[in-house]
């Protein structure tokens, strides 16, 4: 099982607490899911990513334009992340590579949390 959370600091430039929250509930409920159910070999993980260019984001940079300087200030590869960036790291998650893996949160941010 993989569980989807939403980068690991406060969505930056945005009031959204409860959003934050619910997404710190994410990787307490990866850990505490892979306890409960590893005895019967399912392993529970989460992928954080970081900022992703969708439609949802490109509509709120359209209206915020200030964010994507704000964002772009700590995007170590100098861009924010595409839908596509996340096919490998979440086919591995599911692949026989990662079976020893639970429990855990596989970011991939960009860098963006080791700026921060």
């Amino acid at each position: 099982m993989i569980l989807h959370s939403f980068l690991t600091d406060a969505f930056k430039g945005i009031h959204c607490a409860a959003y934050n929250t619910s997404k710190a509930a994410v990787h307490q409920m990866t850990r505490s899911l892979s306890v409960e159910w590893g005895q019967h070999g399912i392993r529970v993980n989460s992928l954080s990513p970081g900022y992703i260019r969708t439609a949802m984001t490109d509509m709120l940079l359209a209206e915020k334009p200030d964010l994507e300087k704000l964002w772009m200030a700590g995007a170590l590869l100098g861009r924010l992340g595409q839908v596509e960036d996340f096919r490998a790291p979440t086919l591995y998650m599911l692949a026989d590579g990662s079976s020893f893996m639970t429990g855990a949160d596989l970011r991939v941010d960009g860098g963006h949390c080791a700026s921060a």
